[in-house]
């Protein structure tokens, strides 16, 4: 069976637009989206990030959370006949505020897998409002826990497969141990890319103040050179069919190109007779 990609939907957070693409509308309010993966027709199923603990707790970084009753992970997934407990691993991008903060909502025989470069940034004081205090040290339970975390070293590793056709490589972009989660599904390969992109329209489709041709603009919030980033992104738009970000919605590439957008539940949407065609829409 191939594997689909629902989209969860954990409520949205408003922040300073330049958060997003480096320097661009400083001083306004821009309204983003968080989501989160739900990875089905494989072995088990798998979930990609757990979103934001509360609405109280974005206030640590100035910023406003949006989370309703609709939007509770346990909410998210009973849409899909699933509770807590079914989910066998949690991926996580990388360990931001806004990335794992439901994990201790999970029993512990689910196993959360991190890469470990991750979980040492995160208890370094480097970015320390961005990783708080209960949501790490929730996972260092879990690192006392027989089978309750799983660490990945993907810069010394390589790509590792979590269950056939989900593998999870080393992101090299926005903090220094993200990971992106690559899916193998009947229309092509879709990359859950966390924040390596904020913004396809600004960055990509239409880069802010980018002259030269093909080359993207990074966002307002990266550990990692400049360099570094593009060549994060270009890797993305030159390798997968379906880019899914967490703070926009996946887009359809082609050769390098962002071709469309995908505004429906399910990834792969663009051509699935069970996926309506308004769902997918050119640029």
């Amino acid at each position: 069976m191939a594997l689909e990609i629902k989209v969860l939907d954990y409520g949205d957070i408003e922040l300073e637009n330049s958060f997003l693409v480096l320097g661009h509308n400083c001083g306004r309010t821009a309204r983003v989206p968080v989501y989160g993966f739900l990875i089905l027709g494989g072995q088990y199923p798998v979930l990609v990030d757990t979103g934001y603990r509360s609405n109280e707790i974005m206030q640590v970084l100035g910023m406003r959370g949006m989370q309703f009753h609709e939007n509770m992970i346990e909410n998210q997934l009973a849409q899909h006949g699933l509770k807590l407990g079914d989910i066998r691993y949690i991926l996580h991008t990388h360990l931001h505020i806004d990335h794992a903060g439901k994990d201790d909502l999970f029993p512990m025989n689910t196993t959360s897998v991190i890469n470990r470069r991750e979980m040492e940034c995160s208890v370094s004081g480097l970015m320390h409002p961005q990783y708080p205090q209960a949501d790490i040290k929730h996972l260092i339970d879990r690192l006392h826990t027989p089978q309750a975390l799983r660490f990945l070293d993907l810069e010394l590793s390589g790509p590792i497969e979590i269950i056939p056709g989900v593998v999870c490589e080393a992101a090299n972009a926005h903090t220094e141990g993200s990971m992106n989660v690559i899916v193998e599904t009947a229309e092509g390969t879709a990359n859950i890319c966390g924040d390596v992109i904020y913004n396809f329209q600004d960055q990509i489709i239409d880069p802010v103040r980018i002259p030269q041709h093909m080359e993207w603009q990074v966002t307002g919030n990266h550990a990692g050179s400049k360099r570094q980033e593009k060549a994060a992104i270009m890797k993305l738009l030159n390798n997968h069919r379906f880019l899914l970000p967490i703070h926009d919605i996946p887009a359809v590439v082609d050769h390098g190109q962002v071709i469309g957008r995908i505004n429906g539940p399910t990834i792969p949407g663009p051509t699935t007779q069970s996926v309506p065609r308004r769902n997918w829409f050119p640029v």
